[in-house]
């Protein structure tokens, strides 16, 4: 590899790490020519499948375009920056082992909503809303029933309920009586 300060054809690798949950390996490089240290960063290179979106157009699968959907129904939540870069991670990786071709924009969906259910309730719910198209107050309402009928163990006492408590038991009350 070309030294990126003296352009001088050869480095020495003096340090080799895993990182990304061993999905890069990090070499800590040394130009023999100046001296001077950089770090490279070494990855698979997959195909992703191509994301069909509505009326059949197609384009590459865009990473950054999914932290940016993660990032604005996170904005203003108290979640940290390396949840939400095991969450890409986990839909990358998903998406990798499908082995599918193409992939309806629909099923990314599906998974930023499996992961934001995981993080944040309330960014869930953000982002459900515009996904799911929610027309009213009574479509928000379900969507927040079921979010919290559905919690997983463990999980509801870390976040705050969506509803407030008489709300919640209401719901519930609601639900026995359908079920």
């Amino acid at each position: 590899m070309h030294c990126p300060f003296c352009q001088h054809e050869d480095t020495r690798v003096i340090d080799s790490r895993l990182a990304d949950d061993g999905a890069t390996v990090r070499r800590r490089r040394e130009c023999p020519q100046c001296g001077e240290r950089f770090n490279t960063f070494e990855t698979a290179e997959l195909k992703l499948p191509a994301i069909v979106k509505s009326g059949e157009r197609r384009e590459n699968f865009d990473e950054h375009k999914l932290r940016i959907s993660f990032e604005r129904a996170l904005q203003k939540r108290p979640v940290a920056s390396h949840d939400v870069d095991s969450a890409v991670r986990e839909i990358v990786n998903d998406l990798r082992r499908s082995g599918e071709r193409e992939v309806p924009a629909r099923h990314i969906g599906e998974l930023v909503m499996r992961e934001l259910k995981k993080l944040d309730q309330v960014a869930y719910v953000r982002f459900a809303s515009v996904y799911r198209k929610f027309e009213d107050v009574h479509a928000f309402r379900e969507e927040i029933e079921k979010l919290e009928r559905d919690l997983p163990p463990g999980l509801e006492n870390m976040q705050l309920s969506l509803l407030g408590e008489a709300a919640a038991a209401a719901a519930v009350k609601r639900n026995h009586r359908k079920g």
